[in-house]
């Protein structure tokens, strides 16, 4: 699993609305540039064991990008500015203190099952993009 080729997203499998997140960042990512890879996940226990990240914290979204772990809204903002140039706007928020950004996704990750549900289990890739998921 070489997470220095291509950026790796780490998101909770389980949580729709973080599922949702996934599914969009895979239909806008043209180039196919990103790998996926559920917290949960044998894979995605091991990124974040070579990380030295919490294995048991689902409520971050992680990038590792370049040997670099990015977190919650850092690591949006860096997926974003990857995405096609249609979406560059989004980094404007770079201009706004990480405290401010990381409240609002603590905010949403605090309420994301309540608000958007859950699943039984880590989503399936479908057979389109399985080879994307680690």
């Amino acid at each position: 699993m070489n997470t220095e080729i291509h950026p790796v997203i780490l998101f909770d499998g389980v949580c729709n609305f973080c599922n949702a997140g996934i599914n969009f960042i895979i239909k806008q990512d043209k180039k196919k540039l990103f790998r996926f890879a559920a917290l949960q996940s044998d894979a995605g226990q091991k990124i974040l064991e070579k990380y030295n990240l919490p294995k048991e914290a689902f409520a971050s979204f992680v990038l590792i990008d370049e040997g670099r772990v990015y977190q919650k809204s850092s690591a949006g903002l860096r997926v974003y500015g990857k995405l096609p140039w249609y979406w560059k706007w989004t980094q404007t928020f770079w201009i706004t203190p990480p405290f401010v950004r990381n409240a609002v996704y603590d905010f949403i990750a605090k309420n994301r099952y309540k608000w958007f549900g859950k699943k039984e289990q880590c989503m399936i890739p479908t057979p389109e993009v399985r080879s994307r998921f680690l």
